[in-house]
């Protein structure tokens, strides 16, 4: 069931389909899939629960694997990664889920469909062209939506990783994961943020550094301009009319006579005609049988043009050409004009302006009563905070203690038989995740002070200290999928097989990736997988393995005693991989 070499028959085409379902008890990542990134051309690995292990000589590209979850997940992206004389790379991460409800509930967020059968399909491809596709569950989504998952499923640790440990914002999350404070640690967020909109608002009201009495003159004549213009949605159009008819009241009525005379005045108009008509139809109605239809028809036509002449006549005895109504209208229509110009373009705009000044007016003149209550509500708002600050502190010092003592066990199994480990919280003014300073302390060695972590230069003692943070939180962490890429450097011998134990422990309740180049860690692991490197046809190639039982001994043979591999080395190996259970 495992991919071995790159053009095996039956491979996958690029991009890669989709893998048949596989239910497993625990949340996992299923399957991983590489085309094309690196010197890795086609390989897929299927991992197991509990602990996976990795190994590998130097340059084999172990590390590649694990920087390919790192892209499928979300992070930057970079063509030089392509393989050379390809056009893309991809990457695809299968994970299996008892219960997806959790992950369920981000893809909805996203706008993506949710799992089926428990099955999470991501896939990432990288383009040389520039382009690419992410994609969840064959459903297009973005970068951040690949970071958004990434952070609830895999928690990864490399070798540059445990510098996270030396960030405040980092040991007060962990401190808190341990301490299941995070009810509280919400509580006092949401007093926290009540408290910033209430400052926000002050800040506000107070105005923005200029005179408050300038503003509020200048939104008195803003007002007053705008109401005393006396708008109205339709007045503009109206006016436009009635513009339209003054400025050509001349030439209105001389048309309106003309059309009178030829409907109604003259001898020669229509109503003279149609009467002319009317008498010689009135002879046929005896001997024409249409004859009495027309002759209605006819009188119906003269008391239609009366009509029209009428009301000709009396439209245009209502136009009225004074130059001073013209004037007005001219000046009232520049006013509306300028008005727009002002405040929003059109009248609508201008109103919906003028609702907001008189609001903003109305807040500004009553600005020392609006003061005086924002004031009150912070001093208010400041107490609850400090309430619940003051609960979560608590919580807090409870929970530092018992990190303190739990980690320093973790620390003594790993090495450090003298060592102390303690997490100092000292108050400190309200901030966004509480009111506590955070510090994790370390003493390696008997007689030496407890010092800030961050005044430990030793990465195989930091390495160590994560291990044995992630070993304390195993129960508490729900992230399924921990990830340590040479969590053992800088220790060995029976290091080794402290640490190694203490993966398998974590392994217990999580699904473990480990690179390790430690053959005492590697043989901790049940399920083991090796990256080997080769050139075929003048190309570097690189395949990944999981080892049968043989093959496992022969690697942990060649971690022990390198490529000359005696039979006395190979007993060892199996009496290491004996030993270990």
């Amino acid at each position: 069931p495992f991919a071995q070499g790159n053009n095996a028959k039956g491979s996958h085409s690029f991009p890669f389909a989709p893998l048949p379902a596989r239910v497993y008890l625990a949340a996992m990542l299923q399957s991983l899939r590489v085309k094309n990134l690196a010197i890795v051309d086609n390989a897929r690995v299927e991992l197991a629960p509990g602990l996976n292990v990795i190994t590998g000589e130097t340059g084999a590209g172990k590390s590649i694997l694990l920087g390919a979850l790192s892209l499928v997940l979300g992070e930057r992206a970079d063509r030089s990664m392509i393989r050379a004389e390809e056009d893309a790379c991809g990457v695809e991460a299968i994970f299996q889920f008892e219960d997806p409800s959790a992950i369920d509930a981000l893809l909805d967020e996203l706008g993506l469909a949710p799992c089926e059968d428990g099955q999470l399909i991501v896939r990432r491809i990288v383009s040389a062209a520039g382009s690419g596709k992410n994609l969840i569950n064959d459903s297009p989504t973005t970068v951040q939506g690949l970071r958004k998952l990434g952070r609830l499923l895999v928690d990864m640790h490399g070798p540059h990783d445990h510098q996270s440990l030396l960030d405040r914002a980092f040991q007060t999350d962990l401190l808190d994961a341990f301490g299941h404070t995070w009810k509280a640690r919400g509580a006092y967020e949401t007093n926290y943020r009540q408290l910033l909109d209430l400052k926000q608002e002050l800040d506000g009201v107070e105005g923005d550094g200029g005179n408050v009495d300038e503003q509020i003159d200048f939104l008195t004549y803003q007002v007053s301009e705008i109401e005393e213009a006396d708008l109205s949605e339709g007045d503009e159009e109206d006016l436009q009319l009635e513009h339209a008819t003054v400025a050509n009241a001349a030439r209105i009525l001389e048309q309106a006579s003309a059309a009178q005379q030829a409907l109604t005045e003259s001898e020669q108009s229509a109503f003279e005609a149609i009467v002319v008509a009317q008498r010689a139809i009135a002879p046929l109605a005896p001997v024409l049988k249409d004859a009495e239809a027309w002759q209605e028809e006819a009188e119906s036509l003269a008391v239609q043009v009366q009509e029209l002449s009428a009301s000709i006549t009396s439209k245009a005895a209502s136009v009225d050409g004074d130059p001073e109504r013209l004037q007005w209208l001219d000046e009232r229509l520049a006013l509306i004009e300028k008005l727009k110009r002002k405040y929003g373009g059109d009248i609508p705009a201008a109103l919906a302006f003028l609702d907001t000044a008189r609001t903003k007016l109305k807040r500004l003149i009553g600005r020392e009563a609006e003061v005086r209550r924002l004031r009150d509500a912070i001093e208010a708002q400041q107490d609850d905070v400090a309430a619940a600050g003051g609960k979560l502190s608590a919580l807090r010092a409870t929970a530092a203690t018992k990190l303190g003592k739990a980690i320093t066990r973790e620390l003594q199994d790993l090495g450090f038989k003298h060592g102390r480990f303690e997490v100092a919280l000292t108050s400190a003014e309200p901030g966004p995740s509480g009111m506590d300073n955070v510090e994790f302390g370390f003493a390696p060695n008997v007689g030496e002070p407890m010092r800030s972590l961050r005044a430990i230069a030793s990465s195989g003692e930091i390495s160590r200290v994560m291990l044995a943070c992630k070993a304390v939180l195993a129960d508490h962490d729900q992230i399924p999928v921990l990830v340590f890429d040479e969590i053992d450097s800088n220790v060995g011998g029976e290091m080794g097989v402290a640490i190694g134990d203490k993966l398998r422990a974590v392994a217990a309740c999580h699904q473990v990736l480990c690179i390790t180049h430690l053959p005492q860690v590697a043989v901790r692991g049940p399920t083991h997988f090796a990256v080997r490197k080769s050139v075929q046809d003048g190309r570097t190639l690189t395949r990944i393995e999981r080892l049968d039982t043989d093959q496992r001994t022969e690697e942990i043979a060649r971690m022990l005693g390198g490529r000359k591999i005696s039979s006395v080395v190979l007993d060892h190996a199996r009496e290491l991989l004996a030993n270990a259970g």
